[in-house]
């Protein structure tokens, strides 16, 4: 069959695959092979139609065997391209282009591939000796630009050593330096070039090409340029000469960037207008010209403030900025100057939503001045008309004035009377908004609820959350698109125990994209405490799993931007594109639902060969990862007082967000755990990946150091960021860890056996395959008595539920209690190896397994107890008893004609249902584990 007649057989695969009719182009894929058996383009069409069909295995093998033949035809290296790009095998990309390319080196298309190829990757260097040969060849301006850009690159790679850094940007100082023609240079590459010189500390060079005059001219087009020109300036210790460029900017362009102020102020400050910043007592020892600079200053700022008005801010700021800086260097001020700023600008901007948050800098004031403030904010708590969003503030700033001898219960309740009457007062304002507008009156409501979680935090009378609970939901139909309050909503249901509303009202967020990382915190923070998993309920876990896509597309997607921004000469995308994937792909957010999702696996699933070793092999990946914290932990709004914990402390379950501590610390349980029951050869591990490449080894230190070793030590930070029942269970993990090692480490095949064993794909639960045949009864370790910690943790975690249900303690942490204990009953994969009699038998063990044996039974039993309890406990919430005190507790609210004893009502049922549901389930997951 000629070519052409073929090319036309294959057209309909082609087609399928762009309808998304993926079977169907495997089958016509299958048909052509049978005629056409080694026909590499077909293959590789097929491999990316079983991709897209989630056929992952038999993807990568007809990938590998498509490679191994070294393709150069364009249609096979598409297809193949395709194929590894969704499976994220970028070393498999390189390898696909740096061959075809080495076969075909005149062909600059495959030259710039491979170069891509490696950028998706990471691989710089190999990128940046790419990017040389190419210019030498093919004689391209843009290659040289490639090539330092993938040098500094390499340089600034966590991965690379520290002491090859300096190195690296002198190459990429001395190849900028030979190729720069300020006459043909334009914004990108004085950005790379300035860059460079940046962090090789060469300050002066880099201010001398700036003052060129295509220096000057590119940075008042480009404002990446301008902003890395300010910090040269001010890193150079230039302030003085920028505080003149930003005078003249402020003055003859108007310019009113909050910046061109700070560089004024910086050098109003400067350490040497201030005699080194030595502390002054007064005006008469300061040097003679200081009070000159800060008049300037003064009447720079005033001549902004009398041409802006009220039309901008940045005078009024820089004018308070100004005073709030003197007092912070020892400089005398006068007092009543501030206090005067703030009066005035609180009069001009008080209706403005930004006034809080640009004033409470500034107001931390002696106590003469603090009084009159407060004086005048009193007068200023007025609902009516168009003084609503100046009340509103008001009541932020007295708020935030408050000192503790003025925060009882009894006061906290009067000043929520007053908020909750204001904030029905305000409603009609905003009744005939469309439902997409936010009520005027919202954080009115934001802040009653703040107030209510105080006094939950003062006396711990669950009473107080309730009644937040009515308020924010009443105000959340009022205000469907309040992000706030359905923040509050689910901070305070968690805080109860009623994980279901709170996931509700999370889902109401419609969190996208990158928001999966930085707010999912918000409702996975220790979610196996809530989960109904070991009941076959996957709400939580597939909440893991959908907030964790975002990491999957950032691994396809952002290399390709990357890629673009390449292509675009971008200099300054570059890098914050790779910044951005490599903080993506080792984020913190991203290995603590990881983990969270491990541990509900555990629960739910049955512990298969399969699922250890997978399991096992990602965790050993993210225990060498050097974690970035994505999480917006400052999303949350705060009004409670200075000097008090935040409402986002106040309301985080044990008063403590998991961190890099306590995912160190689960880590190193489930790696220990895992590599116990565990066959797999560390050199096989690679084979075992699906999706993406292995992790590239970090050069810290630490990372030469022998993974047991790293394991078992148990850092400070680690143990602190535990509460106390997880330092309890993370203790006997431990202990059982290391008192089963041994007889694990014995009975383990040696290397070789289990390359093999992984190779041949034979897998056993019953631990059969882990026997060698030479190994001998006698040169099994000794068998020893259990620690006695191990034999007490189910007694006392048993004990300590008890006392919490007693002490009527709050759900959440006698859910948190009860997890932990079935966690740990659920430590029956370390046994897996020792239920084969024929195992037991030959290496003479039966007297281990006693002890397990034992040890199950008082875990059964003292967790069966768990569960039970649990279980009979549950049936006294959602009870008609509970509504009604849940509607007597909210009684002080239903005096408001909006908020309906219906609504009370069915509110109550909502929360009292969700407790019972989720102690309920708990308790019967717990029974079933133990059966």
């Amino acid at each position: 069959m000629s070519s052409l007649a073929l090319e036309r057989q294959i057209r309909p695969i082609y087609d399928a695959l762009d309808s998304g009719s993926h079977k169907s182009a495997i089958v016509t894929c299958n048909k052509l092979l049978k005629k056409h058996p080694k026909n590499e383009h077909l293959k590789a069409l097929k491999a990316l139609a079983l991709t897209r069909a989630q056929k992952f295995e038999e993807a990568i093998a007809l990938c590998e065997e498509v490679l191994a033949t070294k393709p150069t035809d364009e249609g096979t290296i598409n297809a193949l391209m395709h194929a590894l790009r969704h499976l994220g095998r970028y070393a498999d990309l390189v390898k696909l282009f740096e061959d075809a390319f080495k076969q075909q080196p005149d062909n600059d298309e495959l030259g710039r591939q491979a170069f891509f190829a490696n950028v998706r990757a990471g691989n710089w260097k190999a990128a940046q000796l790419l990017a040389n040969r190419l210019n030498k060849q093919f004689h391209n301006d843009r290659y040289v630009f490639w090539g330092i850009m993938c040098t500094v690159l390499q340089a600034n790679d966590p991965m690379t050593a520290v002491d090859m850094r300096e190195i690296l940007l002198k190459l990429a100082h001395r190849l900028i330096l030979a190729s720069w023609k300020p006459s043909e240079a334009h914004a990108d590459r004085l950005y790379l070039y300035i860059t460079i010189l940046q962090q090789l500390g060469l300050y002066k060079d880099a201010r001398e090409v700036l003052e060129t005059e295509s220096g000057r001219f590119l940075c008042s087009r480009n404002i990446a340029c301008d902003y890395l020109r300010r910090d040269i300036m001010k890193a150079g210790g230039w302030q003085k000469e920028e505080a003149e460029v930003a005078k003249q900017r402020i003055l003859e362009k108007r310019d009113r960037n909050w910046l061109e102020f700070l560089s004024v102020l910086d050098a109003t400050f400067l350490p040497s207008t201030l005699s080194n910043g030595t502390h002054h007592e007064s005006s008469s020892s300061l040097p003679s010209d200081f009070a000159q600079h800060k008049e300037k200053t003064r009447e720079l700022f005033a001549k902004v403030v009398e041409e802006d008005g009220s039309h901008d801010r940045a005078g009024w700021l820089g004018l308070m900025e100004l005073e709030k800086l003197s007092t912070t260097h020892g400089v005398p001020s006068d007092a009543s100057r501030l206090l005067d700023l703030l009066k005035r600008y609180f009069d001009i901007f008080g209706d403005k939503t930004a006034c809080y948050e640009d004033l409470r800098p500034y107001t931390d004031l002696d106590s003469d001045s603090s009084s009159d403030w407060i004086t005048f904010l009193e007068d200023s708590t007025k609902s009516s008309g168009t003084a609503l969003r100046r009340s509103i503030n008001a009541h932020k700033f007295l708020r935030y004035g408050l000192d503790k001898a003025r925060l009882t219960v009894d006061q906290e309740s009067s000043r929520v009377v007053n908020l909750v009457d204001e904030y029905f007062e305000a409603l009609p304002l905003g009744r005939d908004l469309p439902k997409l507008e936010l009520q005027p009156a919202d954080d009115l409501a934001i802040l009653a609820a703040q107030v209510y979680v105080n006094m939950f935090a003062l006396d711990n009378t669950v009473a107080h959350l309730h009644n937040a609970v009515v308020l924010l939901e009443y105000a959340s139909k009022k205000s469907p698109q309040s992000y706030q309050i359905h923040l509050e909503l689910i901070r305070i249901y968690r805080l109860l125990g009623a994980p279901q509303p709170a996931l509700d009202h999370y889902r109401l967020l419609n969190v996208k994209q990158i928001q999966n990382d930085t707010l999912s915190y918000l409702i996975l923070s220790r979610s196996t405490s809530f989960s109904l998993a070991a009941t076959g309920d996957l709400t939580y876990a597939s909440e893991c799993l959908e907030s964790s896509h975002i990491y999957f597309s950032n691994s396809q997607e952002t290399a390709e931007f990357v890629v673009k921004a390449f292509s675009m000469e971008n200099a300054f995308q570059v890098p914050e594109l790779v910044v951005f994937e490599e903080r993506l792909d080792n984020s913190l957010q991203r290995d603590l639902v990881k983990i969270e999702h491990v541990r509900l696996r555990i629960s739910h699933e049955p512990i298969t060969t399969e699922l250890v070793d997978m399991e096992l092999i990602e965790l050993k990946f993210i225990f060498d990862r050097q974690h970035h914290d994505n999480r917006d932990l400052g999303i949350l709004p705060n009004y409670q007082p200075r000097g008090l914990p935040s409402f986002q402390s106040q309301t985080t379950l044990f008063g403590r967000e998991p961190a890099a501590g306590w995912l160190s610390a689960f880590l190193k349980i489930y790696i220990k755990a895992l590599s116990a029951a565990s066959d797999l050869d560390p050199s096989v591990e690679d084979d075992k990946l699906l999706i993406g490449d292995r992790p590239r080894q970090s050069y810290s230190p630490d990372a030469s150091i022998p993974l047991a070793e790293r394991l078992a030590v148990h850092t400070t930070e680690e143990l602190e960021e535990l509460t106390e029942d997880e330092l309890a269970l993370f203790r006997y993990m431990t202990d059982l860890t290391d008192w089963l090692d041994p007889i694990h480490n014995f009975l383990r095949p040696r290397p070789e056996t289990a390359k093999q064993t992984a190779k041949n794909d034979v897998s056993s639960n019953d631990g059969a395959s882990s026997i060698e045949q030479g190994k001998k009864p006698e040169d099994a370790p000794p068998v020893t008595e259990p620690p006695e910690s191990i034999l007490a943790y189910f007694k006392n975690s048993h004990a300590k539920f008890s006392r919490a249900v007693e002490e009527r303690r709050p759900i959440h942490e006698i859910l948190h209690i009860a997890t932990l204990a079935q966690e740990a009953s659920e430590s029956v994969i370390l046994s897996i190896r020792f239920k084969d009699s024929s195992v037991v038998r030959i290496n003479k063990l039966g007297l281990l397994v006693q002890h397990i044996k034992n040890l199950r039974a008082g875990a059964v039993e003292a967790v069966g107890q768990i569960g039970a309890q649990l279980t009979k406990i549950s049936e006294l919430e959602g009870t008609l008893d509970k509504r009604k005190q849940f509607v007597e507790n909210c009684k002080a609210l239903q005096a408001h004609d909006e908020i309906t004893h219906e609504h009370v009502l069915d509110l109550g049922k909502k929360l009292t249902d969700s407790q019972k549901k989720v102690m309920e389930g708990v308790g019967r997951g717990i029974e079933r584990v133990c059966k």
